[in-house]
């Protein structure tokens, strides 16, 4: 009799013959002339049995522990009926998809509930410490069962375990085969080569991913698609706001780079659109882009040009007027609970330093930063200004007006920063967002796209 087992990242079919035609007609399935039996890649396990059963034929499936027990799990959560249709359209389509929900629409609970209705060993695989810190954190309250974690100095598995993308990616090919459902939390991080592992090296059939924003701007959900699911429920801001998140109104403030810096920009502008021009490239997608910085490693006006483009960004992204209007709008907001993003580190402390604000960026310890959030949160402060570390990957407490100074122009990172202000207030009230761009610049034409 046919029998499968995990072993290493796949698939192994035990029982198949090199010549037997079951083998090429099996989803994935191929002769291991090293290993003398055929395998599949373990991600396709799901449609390895799938397709088996449609042969009618029978087989014996030990990939999964014989000792694998069932989990009796409930929680306390009471969905709200936008995650109730999000589970709903997820176990419709097999227990396989991605929900694209924004920050702060609860992609956790909807996780959990299907991690209850699953009630089988399952893995959940996050991108940063905090998020390894927060998942574990909220299974331990929700479900009494042990609750492991891969990364953050420990490797522990238990029925329930917690992974960073790094350790889930290290340790796949022994542990793949251990779990019958794995979550994907900021699912699109999935799409980065190095990370494809992470899914492709386990067997798990269930599979959700979650995110704010699934579709990459260089096609790369497509993989994810593939390795997770297709999106199987989306709903945006607008469709949540004023009922499950805050009303929220978006307002476009624009300065003037002063002389010295308009010179300065001009100049670093000029020098990257005359190379454009002289070569060809248009820059309309990220491979136009990738092409200019494969070609800056052996032509140095490539370089120069990337080199002024770089200088260019800068100035329009930290212009001083920038600065000068961040002072205004915080006296305006004195009563507000106020969140600075801001695209580089420098200007981070520069801000922190002029009007004396708690700054948060990568070189903050996680200590450091927990005793930040854990102030703001409680009152003690009442804004705080950060690079990038705050788009996604913690838990920000409530606020309501943010001000985005600068950032990468992607509609990712703008809709992550609005979904930092979007908790419901128990006022009712509304979250404000300014988005502070420099004029005649760049910066100006990223934003009229984005809108």
């Amino acid at each position: 009799m046919l029998t499968l087992r995990y072993e290493d990242g796949t698939i192994r079919l035990e029982g198949l013959d090199e010549s037997d035609a079951t083998v090429a007609s099996l989803p994935g399935a191929a002769w291991d002339d090293r290993g003398l039996v055929a395998r599949a890649p373990a991600w396709r396990y799901a449609d390895l049995r799938d397709a088996l059963a449609d042969r009618g034929v029978e087989f014996e499936d030990r990939v999964a522990s014989p000792d694998a027990e069932r989990l009796s799990l409930s929680h306390a959560y009471d969905l709200r009926p936008y995650q109730e249709e999000a589970v709903s359209s997820w176990r419709e389509q097999g227990d396989r998809g991605v929900v694209e929900l924004p920050t702060g629409a609860g992609k956790t609970v909807l996780a959990v509930d299907a991690i209850a209705a699953l009630g089988v060993p399952t893995l959940v695989v996050v991108p940063t410490i905090d998020l390894l810190d927060q998942w574990r954190r909220e299974l331990e309250t929700e479900f009494d069962v042990a609750v492991g974690q891969f990364g953050g100095g420990e490797q522990t598995g238990g029925p329930i375990t917690v992974s960073t993308y790094d350790s889930a990616y290290l340790r796949a090919e022994d542990v793949g085969g251990d779990f019958g459902f794995v979550v994907f939390d900021e699912v699109h991080h999935l799409g980065g080569e190095g990370y494809r592992d992470a899914a492709r090296l386990v067997a798990a059939p269930a599979r959700l991913g979650l995110t704010a924003t699934f579709e990459r701007p260089d096609g790369a959900h497509e993989v994810v698609a593939e390795l997770v699911g297709p999106k199987v429920y989306s709903a945006d801001v607008d469709d949540l706001a004023g009922e499950h998140l805050a009303d929220y109104e978006i307002r476009r403030v624009e300065v003037a780079l002063d002389p010295e810096e308009r010179a300065a920009y001009e100049e670093a502008q000029g020098t990257f659109v005359d190379y454009l021009k002289r070569s060809n490239l248009s820059l309309r997608s990220g491979s136009d882009y990738r092409k200019l910085v494969m070609r800056s490693g052996t032509d140095p006006e490539a370089r120069e040009a990337l080199l002024a483009k770089q200088r260019a960004r800068r100035i329009m992204m930290n212009a001083d007027a920038k600065v000068e209007r961040l002072g205004r709008l915080l006296d305006r907001h004195r009563e507000d609970r106020v969140i600075v993003f801001t695209a580089h580190t420098d200007l981070v402390y520069r801000l922190s330093e002029r009007y004396l604000l708690p700054a948060i960026t990568s070189e903050t310890g996680a200590a450091e930063r927990r005793e930040i959030l854990e102030r703001f949160r409680e009152g003690t402060y009442s804004r705080v200004v950060t690079a990038n570390v705050l788009d996604e990957g913690v838990d920000v407490p409530d606020a309501n007006v943010a001000v985005v100074l600068a950032g990468s122009g992607s509609e990712r990172e703008f809709t992550q920063r609005l979904g930092r202000i979007l908790r419901p207030k128990a006022d009712g009230g509304r979250a404000l967002l300014y988005e502070v761009v420099s004029e005649e610049t760049a910066e100006e034409r990223v934003a009229d796209r984005r809108r």
